[in-house]
């Protein structure tokens, strides 16, 4: 109880306290979380949660599993009521809004130029384009995000904290709806439910959802959603439910070559092994076909959901956004600083603008050589592939994340999520070894501290061998294992 206490303690503070100069505190609250967070992995990993286990003998009464549970759910409750002190990102999200609510094209203009005489806009202050963290950039919201900015303008047109309210609202539900789904699909898949709680308690995660209010948290219960509605044998939803992940952020359409290549076997279309599973295997033909038509199903709600934003501006701005994400924002990356500390030794300036296509490039290619390769695999069983399909998708963030230019705090919320389906625990350590980067904001003037990237990527780096070697000593040939 006391460290369930304490937990929730760290985490309120950290949503409503300090500020992003405000190092020493967010790393002494971010370690307390994280040291209780840790403590309960553990216990975890050695199963059950029972009361002797979690709080001692000495305790009178059950602390078990789904108590924890309730702390999580406490934790993003009671964060609802604040405004993000950690991320300034919102602030786009409400401009973006109040844009959208009164039928104009966010992707038409850069925000300065809602600031020239005759092109005032209701709502767009000069107070409000002063918090923007990239103003001279177009937006690079998908649709699911920009629907939601919108409600929440229509909703509070001139209130920041209205919009705030509504934003956190939505993304709580979204947060409820993954802790109702991963335990579902943990019982399907067969894995301890106790694992629920490495995402569930994750204080990142907590944070940057439901405290900083990035749109990570609807990726993920919409791709759970997916999951969920795939074991289920509903076709149509999950279908939906991916193009709505996809819609709240990009970053699934990399898991699509993957998902093609256990589609491409007929046992991913068995819903359970029964007597009709042997033929319904030989009929490889017949859910190739069936692939087809699912991804045909999943571009035709892409479309539904991209089409109200596919303005005369839509393809080139936003591409244009896309474009400088790869050639000109670099934060706390790992391969890539190495390179470009290497081409700076041979052409005497910073070389992002080749080198960040390049790595986006090897991303992809390295992506679709791991589908074709894992078309070898054979799998009896809808949760043997699915399964399978979650621990490639969790190698493939962990490479886009260890080639990508800029690597976020809360980027790393889907590789918590997919870790609760392996053996590999390296992303737990990562979501609290990344936190180390807010040093870069409490210096007078921002700069980026080099040997924190380092230290922080070489201790994650270290932890990834040492599980490896755990595992090939354990017989599993450091392959990821359920």
């Amino acid at each position: 109880m006391i460290r369930a206490f304490l937990f929730l303690l760290c985490v309120i503070l950290l949503g409503y306290w300090p500020q992003q100069s405000d190092f020493t505190l967010i790393a002494g609250l971010y370690g307390g979380a994280f040291l209780l967070y840790f403590w309960v992995v553990l216990h975890v990993g050695r199963g059950a949660l029972s009361r002797e286990q979690l709080l001692g003998p000495q305790e009178s009464f059950r602390f078990g599993l789904v108590s924890w549970m309730w702390v999580a759910v406490l934790a993003r409750l009671a964060l609802l009521w604040g405004m993000p002190h950690l991320s300034d990102d919102v602030y786009r999200f409400i401009w973006d809004g109040r844009l959208g609510a009164q039928g104009l094209d966010v992707f038409a203009h850069l925000p300065a130029w809602y600031m020239e005489e005759g092109h005032e806009v209701r709502g767009l202050t000069r107070e409000l384009f002063e918090q923007l963290n990239s103003p001279e950039y177009f937006t690079i919201y998908p649709p699911v995000a920009q629907a939601v900015f919108r409600l929440a303008a229509r909703l509070f047109p001139e209130s920041v904290y209205g919009s705030v309210l509504v934003l956190r609202t939505f993304l709580l539900l979204c947060e409820l709806g993954s802790l109702y789904l991963l335990p579902l699909i943990l019982r399907r898949l067969q894995l301890p439910k106790e694992r629920v709680l490495l995402y569930a308690l994750n204080p990142l995660v907590i944070v940057e959802i439901s405290g900083n209010l990035h749109f990570e948290g609807a990726m993920v219960f919409f791709f759970l959603l997916f999951v969920w509605a795939w074991l289920e044998a509903r076709r149509g939803l999950a279908a939906l439910a991916m193009s709505l992940s996809i819609g709240a952020k990009l970053l699934p359409l990399m898991l699509l070559p993957l998902l093609a290549a256990r589609m491409w076997q007929a046992s991913f279309w068995l819903r359970l092994q029964g007597p009709g599973a042997e033929k319904e295997m030989a009929g490889g033909r017949a859910s190739r076909w069936r692939a087809v038509l699912w991804f045909l199903v999943l571009g035709f709600f892409l479309l539904l959901l991209f089409y109200p934003f596919m303005g005369p501006f839509f393809a080139q701005h936003f591409g244009e956004s896309l474009d400088l994400y790869f050639r000109r924002f670099e934060f706390n990356a790992s391969v890539y600083y190495l390179l470009r500390w290497l081409r700076y030794l041979q052409l005497g300036y910073n070389d992002i603008h080749r080198l960040g296509p390049l790595l986006g490039l090897v991303v992809a290619v390295a992506i679709l050589g791991m589908a074709l390769w894992s078309l070898r695999r054979r799998f009896l069983t809808i949760e043997e592939g699915v399964l399978f399909f979650l621990q490639q998708s969790l190698w493939a963030f962990v490479l886009y994340l260890g080639l990508a230019t800029i690597v976020h705090p809360w980027y790393l919320t889907m590789p918590v999520l997919l870790a609760v389906f392996s053996r590999w625990r390296f992303p737990l350590w990562w979501s609290y070894a990344i936190t180390w980067t807010y040093i870069n904001y409490s210096y007078p003037v921002y700069r980026e501290n080099l040997w924190v990237v380092g230290l922080e990527y070489g201790s994650v780096l270290l932890f990834m061998l040492w599980e490896w070697r755990r595992q090939k000593k354990r017989g599993q040939g450091g392959r990821p294992g359920p």
